[in-house]
């Protein structure tokens, strides 16, 4: 009897288990579905023949003092990345001159903080000849959007007739409206060079002088738009007297309580790999937020576009970076660009321009594609292109090998915070006899901040963007293919695990992995109610290459191979290899990488020895380090050797 007792309550309490569960999968269904679909999908992205065709992802998070909200990433010689965020688009970190930089080393693991002098926010950079890496520009003032701005201000162009001498204004010069009797005060000092004296050049007679000028940025002594102007006035200078106050004055249209742009910094940089520090060297003319540095013929740098120090887009003067002297020179003439021109050098010493920007500008100036001659400041404008309106934020890749100069245009969006994106990629030969647009293969969907990366065994991974503008609606695209330039097609790989949209890039490591950092969503839920957060996690991935059974070895040779030279390396594996790729590394911000490239290079395998031979063109190998890269026939390629080409 105690015992058929015993059984009735096990039975109950079994049925009362039964009922909970039940209970339970009713109310979690969903729950459990995904659970148990999210199992099954790690089963299979994590099964090696799965990996063997189409890669793996993996998450790498630093510990949290040395996270950073990552904006520009470059691989230096060592091995090891730059990783820089300056103040990482947060006013706070700003105000408090918070600046961050890291280097990571991929191998090791390691992260280590670097002493950062300024504001790198939005800098430009690019590889220098020495193997340093020139950093340009940066963040001023933060914006300030309309509802937020208290102080009415804007642009005040001080003239200076004086032809026997500049003059310069101190930070806090109080300019006083002679019509409206408004008072305006500058935020930073001011040099006003001399006038200019003009003569016939047949007669020689004086015509008159052509005042010098100088543009500062001035704001309202209080606040409230009762100290809006609406139109033009004549300033006069508190504080000037005599010559000084009739030769100086300002001028200014309206000052009023509109949205105010970031403004850029003159600053620049070296940072030196090996010391692993910045070096301040001699500023630019002009102050820069959101410029791109492309290496001319020579090896000097060109500095272009960006925001100026009073929020507003410089006006075309674009300048060079001379690395012997230090020095900046301004161009003779003037070319204007959006900002984050996409400006790549070709093999007959002129500039691409694919068109592809990050932004701010008139949607009417500088935003056709073209070839540039910088010297004779001619511009060819390139037909063909497709969506031309949705360039912003698309991407431009050199495919490989370099040689070909052949280049791909990926996606890209609306001016402005546009919701429009492309899901067109778009192919230019320049080495044909009339070079034009055609359309590659379609992306599955429009596709702004596409981060691409050129692979040694030259295809090109695409991955990443989003729909809309910053990721809006939860509209990051979590897709990655392999292009191949040879069939011109797309091949779908593994997923990326994290979304990528605005501030994000990609970087080819030495091993043949590829990092992914950033992305700066504007809102964090699909109906836009929620502030976005900044992605700290890096990402890597490995292309399905690296799960082959081996890969070729590389080891010894010289270090430094003259462009027309050979270097003699050795390696276990010489029947096989069928290619030699010379890519030079990265320096990528806001879907900008105009230093990655991949040259072929000549080479001879005999016994356990290859040969290879670098390219005589200057404007193909610019001086500069390099991964040498041997490649087998599956496609595997070795890891990499670094080389200088002096």
């Amino acid at each position: 009897m105690r015992e058929q007792q015993a059984g009735l309550r096990r039975a109950r309490r079994l049925g009362i288990g039964a009922v909970a569960v039940l209970a339970l999968a009713g109310m979690n269904g969903p729950w459990l579905y995904r659970f148990g679909t999210e199992r099954y999908h790690q089963y299979v992205i994590n099964k090696p023949e799965y990996k063997a065709a189409n890669g793996h992802w993996d998450i790498i998070e630093f510990p949290r003092k040395y996270r950073q909200d990552t904006i520009h990433a470059v691989l230096l010689h060592t091995g090891k990345v730059l990783l820089v965020a300056g103040s990482g688009n947060n006013q706070e970190n700003f105000d408090a001159k918070k600046f961050d930089s890291r280097v990571w080393d991929p191998v090791k693991g390691t992260v280590k903080k670097v002493p950062t002098p300024n504001d790198l926010f939005c800098t430009g950079h690019t590889q220098l000849a020495d193997g340093k890496i020139l950093i340009a520009g940066g963040t001023k003032r933060y914006e300030k959007l309309k509802g937020d701005v208290t102080k009415a201000g804007g642009l005040m162009i001080v003239h200076n007739e004086n032809p026997d001498k500049p003059i310069t204004l101190p930070s806090g010069t109080r300019f006083i409206g002679r019509a409206n009797g408004k008072t305006f005060v500058s935020k930073d000092p001011v040099l006003v060079p001399r006038a200019k004296k003009n003569f016939d050049k047949k007669t020689g007679k004086f015509l008159g002088n052509t005042p010098g000028l100088g543009r500062i940025y001035v704001e309202a002594q209080k606040s409230g738009a009762a100290y809006e102007t609406g139109t033009q006035d004549n300033y006069r200078i508190q504080g000037l007297t005599g010559t000084d106050a009739r030769n100086t004055y300002g001028i200014a249209q309206k000052l009023a309580l509109d949205k105010k742009d970031f403004q850029g910094i003159r600053d620049t940089y070296e940072f030196d790999p090996v010391a692993e520090k910045y070096i301040k060297v001699d500023p630019m003319h002009e102050a820069r937020w959101y410029p791109t540095l492309t290496t001319l013929s020579d090896g000097r740098i060109l500095s272009v576009s960006g925001l100026d120090d009073i929020g507003q887009l410089v006006p075309g003067k674009n300048e060079i970076f001379d690395q012997r002297t230090k020095k900046w020179t301004y161009t003779p003439k003037t070319r204007q660009f959006p900002t984050y021109p996409a400006l790549f050098l070709m093999q007959n010493g002129k500039i691409f321009y694919s068109g592809s920007n990050a932004g701010y500008g008139p949607d009417d100036v500088g935003r056709a594609p073209g070839i540039w001659d910088v010297a004779g400041n001619t511009f060819s404008e390139l037909p063909g292109l497709s969506d031309p309106d949705m360039l912003e934020t698309s991407g431009t890749v050199l495919l490989p090998p370099a040689q070909d100069e052949r280049y791909l245009v990926i996606g890209g969006g609306g001016v402005g915070e546009s919701k429009l994106s492309s899901r067109k990629t778009r192919l230019i030969d320049l080495k044909a006899k009339h070079p034009h647009f055609t359309d590659g293969p379609s992306l599955e969907k429009g596709t702004r901040y596409p981060q691409a990366s050129v692979l040694p065994d030259d295809t090109v991974l695409v991955s990443g963007g989003s729909q809309d503008y910053r990721g809006r609606s939860a509209s990051d695209i979590l897709q990655a293919r392999l292009y191949d330039p040879k069939s011109n097609t797309f091949k779908r790989v593994a997923d990326p695990l994290v979304g990528r949209n605005y501030h994000s890039g990609s970087i080819l490591l030495p091993d043949g992995r590829v990092m992914f950092f950033g992305s700066d969503s504007l809102y964090g839920d699909k109906a836009n109610t929620k502030p976005g957060t900044f992605e700290q996690r890096i990402e890597i991935y490995t292309p399905p290459y690296l799960y082959r059974d081996a890969r070729p070895s590389l080891s010894g040779g010289p270090g430094t191979i003259a462009r027309g030279a050979s270097g003699t390396f050795t390696s276990q594996h010489t029947t096989t290899i069928r290619k030699v790729r010379l890519i030079r590394p990265s320096a990528s911000t806001h879907v900008t990488d105009v230093d990655q490239r991949s040259i072929a290079l000549d080479f001879k395998a005999s016994g356990d020895k290859v040969t290879v031979t670098v390219p005589k063109n200057r404007n193909l190998v610019q001086s500069g380090w390099y991964m040498l890269f041997v490649v087998d026939d599956q496609g595997t390629p070795s890891t990499a050797r670094w080389v200088k080409v002096p």
